[in-house]
């Protein structure tokens, strides 16, 4: 009887230290939180991506790098950002506080990319095909330009010959004068007159040779 009550009282002590043992190692979450910033400018770092390894979760960085999460003493934290060397950070495990802040700086990384070259077309028969169906004008660029600036010169000509109620009563009154001096004569010719050319085609734009009822 007294060897079974030692093996009793013995097997109460084994229990009682291992419950205080696992109650001493038992880990409590801390709010882990920081800001990401450029280890050349000390920047924030917008966006960085902040996960906890064992879960694969975590959170992102705002604008500011500024980043706030739920993690346990001893998790392995990973920082990741485009154009930045990826980061893995340890939580101290001798924590005696449930908070813990951290700076931590990110180094760009420099991608080399292998030269590209760009075709037009994906094989010579393609391009064959293309070139066949190509359909090109009958006037070339500089005779298109050409003839733009020649009905532009028209109308900057027009313009130049447009006349007010003064200059229309001089052309009359030396009309009634050319009239007078050729009396009897054969008067010249008006086909190159410019004066002439303008209230024609002013009279054409204004309707006047349009038939009447």
């Amino acid at each position: 009887m007294r060897i079974n009550a030692y093996f009793f009282v013995l097997l109460v002590l084994l229990f009682t230290f291992s419950d205080i043992k696992a109650q001493k190692h038992e880990k409590k979450p801390v709010q882990f939180s920081g800001v990401v910033v450029s280890s050349d400018s000390l920047k924030p770092i917008s966006f960085t991506n902040i996960v906890i390894e064992r879960l694969h979760k975590g959170t992102t960085a705002d604008y500011n790098g500024f980043f706030s999460l739920i993690a346990y003493p001893g998790d392995v934290i990973i920082f990741s950002a485009i154009s930045y060397k990826r980061v893995y950070f340890r939580i101290p495990d001798s924590l005696t506080s449930d908070r813990y802040s951290l700076i931590q700086s990110l180094t760009a990384d420099t991608v080399m990319l292998a030269g590209t070259v760009i075709h037009p077309w994906p094989s010579r028969e393609q391009f064959k095909q293309a070139f066949i169906a190509l359909k090109m004008p009958k006037d070339d660029d500089f005779q298109i330009a050409m003839k733009n600036l020649a009905i532009e010169d028209l109308k900057m000509r027009i313009r130049e010959y447009k006349m007010d109620g003064s200059m229309n009563y001089r052309n009359y009154i030396d009309q009634q004068v050319n009239k007078l001096y050729y009396a009897g004569q054969l008067p010249p010719n008006n086909l190159l007159n410019p004066i002439a050319w303008a209230q024609f085609i002013k009279a054409w734009q204004n309707g006047d040779f349009k038939k009447k009822d």
